[in-house]
């Protein structure tokens, strides 16, 4: 939330960013575990047959299945067909992912009728892998590492476009319900699905929580991610309403398409998902009566691109619709995250608040261009639920992960397409490419650099922006001491460092600890403190004479983090204050960065 200040007071000069949630507590850190970087096992095979009267269901076929599965130790049952005309088949037990490609290319060298075999493998969530820290929408509008949204919203908000988010599908968030369009619940396994049903028009998400051991012997207990939720709001969150964030394209619509639930999601039904969102046919579910125009896939596992995903995406393209995929979170090359790898994607890296390269972040040849994804520092705020099982009250939560980045390029497709919709896939991302922000920090591998919304749509509309601030270099962080005594602003410890990690302690309740830091004009200040496991921290921010511009109460082991910015035109000095409000006296880690 961005508060600014009457001109009469000296506080007019600072503009602050709060994350504040739908009852006005400072928002817990959240911890998201990535397991898009994992070779999951699979219990499904993918077989596409050729034409011809030796096609499955035939006696010919099924023997010869039969001989290929009996060979790796297990027996499978047809489960399904896909949209696409391939069978998906059940195997007895769940294979790893070296064991199914094998038994796939077993499959298809004992049968001459096979066009093609491949697991239909279990993919998952783009989370990072990392402790986050979490800011507020910077992403938007920070001069060095954001998108320059409100230089798009003059001339588009992505009317007309509806953007399907291909997902764990959504929940009716206040902030979010209005730029809902009815989407589609493409699970077929109610192990996965655990809403109790199959495929259905239903693409509400009742959580994806699941007990130690659920997803397979030695898997951890997890709680709801309400992964599709937050995605969603970072594509079109409602503006304008007086209430929490916006959305890259406010006035897009999402179309919700449920394909990951507990333990992740199947290839099969993800394929299907993205034909079906672009328009094209698919067996035993209606005609989608508002086909999308941008497709956006934040999810992905490790291996080469599955030619019933390649199928799906061509599908999509040749209707025109542009699809956005993550890159993947597993500080790799991309080239090994599918559908990242895939051809005809717009694929996405992730970018912190500096405009560097987000430490988790998949990078390589594949990459079109990055986007703001958070790193340790900042996140991407936006809608989620407070549930932790099944759901709860609407709030607002901050994640990072290319899951993040996918969804700032997508609505910034949206805006792009709201303006000229003749624009082909391959023409948007031309644009997107050709119009964003060189990296201000290094970004190896990371595409053209971080797009650009009002670029992108003032190239759409055939008009130029002015070109953006050269590169501003990464600052060096010092490591600093507490120096006592420093328990009043006026005797508050200065700091003087770009980038500081100070090391502190806290005695008692009564204790405080201040530090002073002059904001230079235009410029912010990110403060984040770190306490030990058993210590509660606050976090405050005041002016000089003693006006308090912000305090968040802390609670044991929990990281706080606020950024003020400073819009006026003249220095402003502010104190910084560090107090045990909860727990035992333990040590801290403060963060500040200008």
């Amino acid at each position: 939330m961005n508060f600014r200040f009457p001109k009469a007071t000296l506080a007019s000069t600072l503009a602050l960013l709060l994350l504040v949630p739908l009852h006005g507590h400072a928002e817990q850190s959240r911890r998201i575990d990535d397991a898009a970087g994992a070779s999951a096992p699979t219990d499904r095979l993918i077989v596409k047959y050729r034409d011809g009267n030796t096609a499955f269901p035939t006696m010919r076929a099924r023997d010869a299945l039969d001989a290929a599965t009996r060979g790796h130790g297990v027996a499978a049952r047809h489960e399904r067909s896909t949209g696409q005309g391939a069978q998906v088949f059940r195997l007895s037990r769940r294979l790893s992912a070296k064991d199914a490609e094998q038994l796939a290319r077993t499959m298809q060298a004992g049968d001459p009728n096979i066009e093609y075999a491949e697991p239909d493998r279990v993919l998952h969530p783009s989370y990072t892998p990392t402790d986050p820290l979490y800011n507020q929408q910077w992403s938007l509008f920070d001069a060095t590492a954001g998108i320059r949204a409100p230089a798009a919203w003059d001339r588009s908000k992505g009317s007309g476009i509806v953007v399907a988010v291909v997902d764990t599908g959504v929940r009716p968030h206040a902030d979010l319900a209005a730029n809902l369009v009815a989407g589609m619940d493409f699970i077929t396994d109610t192990f996965v699905s655990g809403d109790g049903t199959a495929r259905d028009g239903d693409a509400s998400d009742p959580g994806d929580a699941v007990t130690a051991d659920y997803c397979g012997t030695g898997t951890p207990a997890r709680n709801s991610s309400w992964h599709g939720t937050h995605v969603a709001g970072i594509v079109a969150g409602a503006a304008g309403n007086g209430a929490g964030i916006a959305g890259v394209a406010f006035g897009a619509k999402v179309q919700p398409l449920r394909v990951l639930g507990r333990c992740g999601g199947y290839t099969s039904d993800i394929a299907d998902a993205v034909a079906w969102a672009a328009g094209n046919t698919v067996s035993g579910i209606a005609a989608n009566p508002t086909p999308a125009r941008v497709i956006n896939l934040s999810l992905g596992g490790s291996g080469s691109c599955g030619t019933t995903m390649q199928k799906a995406i061509n599908a999509a393209r040749a209707k025109g619709s542009v699809v956005v995929v993550a890159a993947g979170n597993s500080a790799s090359d991309a080239g090994g995250s599918t559908p990242a790898n895939c051809a005809g994607v717009i694929a996405v890296a992730a970018t912190g608040i500096t405009g560097g390269k987000a430490s988790y972040s998949n990078t390589g040849s594949v990459v079109s261009l990055a986007a703001p994804g958070g790193d340790s520092g900042a996140g991407i705020l936006s809608t989620l639920n407070s549930g932790t099982t099944t759901p709860s009250k609407d709030n607002y939560v901050s994640y990072m992960g290319t899951s993040m980045a996918t969804p700032v390029v997508s609505g910034v497709a949206a805006l792009v397409l709201s303006v000229k919709p003749s624009l082909t896939p391959d023409g948007v991302a031309s644009l997107l490419r050709s119009t964003a922000t060189p990296f201000p920090a290094a970004c190896v591998g990371c595409g053209s650099g971080i797009v650009n919304a009002g670029a992108a749509v003032a190239a759409a509309l055939g008009t130029t922006t002015t070109a953006p601030p050269p590169p501003t270099p990464t600052p060096t962080t010092v490591n600093i001491q507490e120096v006592e005594p420093n328990n009043t602003i006026a005797a508050g410890q200065v700091i003087t460092a770009t980038s500081a990690n100070i090391a502190g302690s806290l005695a008692s309740t009564t204790d405080n600890d201040y530090y002073r830091v002059t904001i230079p004009a235009g410029k912010r200040l990110v403060a984040t403190v770190k306490p030990s496991s058993k210590t509660g921290a606050g976090l405050g921010v005041y002016l000089t004479t003693g006006q308090s511009l912000i305090l968040l109460s802390g609670s044991a082991g929990a990281t706080r983090q606020v950024t003020v910015t400073n819009s006026g035109t003249t220095d402003v000095t502010v104190a910084v204050r560090v107090l045990l409000s909860s727990g035992v006296k333990g040590s801290y880690s403060l963060g500040l960065v200008r």
